[in-house]
């Protein structure tokens, strides 16, 4: 076929005219250079080793390219890439070169400031801690928190090895047991309270508050001392005889206790004839004990 080289010429004069554009808005931009602040992107750090201490995460860098390249640029375009695959234990400097900084096309990465980055890496520690629960607010009037468990009751914790051996618990999200007169129960998340150490797998603890009447005191009169242990052929002489009992507990063990209830008694295990200032003792019993009025007695042995 003859060839026609007028043929669409029309095609031929604007594909002309498009390159002569294109040609002359490239050649009219200038190449610019610029600093930027970029940030770190640690790769292949070894799952034996923690990055400890005030970590760096960003580089001052120097690009260059055409001002209508550069204006375009987006935070995360430019990256500096920091490989830690041969990193090891200790206070170690890793150099950063150009050719390690991640760079859009038309954009080349001429310095790298500052040129090394220190780094402390520590070996990694996993342990168990106890959960322990965080409760707040106030239950209602006349009710107290008598008792709060977490579920589960431990977690597994890794992190730098120095930081775990410091961690001696884990803590849940606070439950609120404000005006509660009956047992709580909420499900929250678990966390640990220095920033170096976390959950080996992200989890929620079922916490349990036990709202309970709050217990309630009262006055025992005139509650007889005993002389326990005496030697024999000797008699004791105990003065006062009574003293005033405080006990704590709730209401419904308190209504119907009296004097002859509580055993109150000095130890003369031991002693022989003589005068003696003792602590009044009492046995233990389904109440507490707060008070006893006088603590003190006085013994004559004969």
């Amino acid at each position: 076929m003859r060839y026609h080289p007028f043929r669409h010429l029309g095609l031929k004069v604007l594909s002309l005219a498009l390159a002569t554009v294109l040609w002359l808005t490239v050649a009219g931009e200038h190449v610019v250079e610029r600093g930027l602040r970029v940030p770190i992107e640690f790769r292949n750090v070894p799952q034996s080793l923690e990055i400890v201490g005030n970590t760096p995460d960003t580089v001052n860098v120097r690009v260059r390219g055409s001002s209508a390249v550069l204006s375009r640029l987006q935070p995360g375009d430019i990256v500096a890439v920091l490989d830690l695959s041969t990193a090891r234990a200790g206070s170690r400097i890793f150099a950063i070169r150009t050719d390690q900084v991640r760079a859009p096309f038309g954009v080349d990465v001429s310095q790298v400031l500052p040129a090394t980055i220190p780094l402390d890496l520590e070996n990694s520690l996993q342990r168990r801690v106890p959960v322990v629960p965080s409760v707040e607010g106030d239950p209602a009037p006349g009710f107290v928190v008598a008792h709060e468990s977490a579920e589960p009751p431990m977690v597994e914790i890794v992190g730098p090895e120095s930081h775990v051996r410091d961690v001696s618990e884990a803590r849940t999200e606070p439950v609120d047991v404000s005006g509660a007169r009956a047992r709580v129960r909420d499900v929250v998340n678990i966390g640990v309270a220095d920033t170096s150490v976390r959950l080996v797998e992200p989890q929620s603890a079922t916490v349990i508050v036990d709202v309970l009447p709050a217990p309630v005191e009262k006055q025992i009169d005139a509650v007889p001392v005993r002389a326990r242990n005496l030697a024999s052929r000797l008699q004791a002489q105990v003065s006062p005889r009574t003293v005033r009992v405080t006990v704590r507990g709730s209401r419904e063990s308190l209504a119907a206790l009296h004097s002859d209830d509580v055993q109150a008694f000095v130890d003369l295990a031991g002693l022989g004839s003589g005068q003696y200032n003792l602590r009044v003792q009492v046995d233990p019993a389904p109440f507490g004990v707060t008070a006893i009025d006088p603590a003190v007695v006085s013994i004559t042995i004969r």
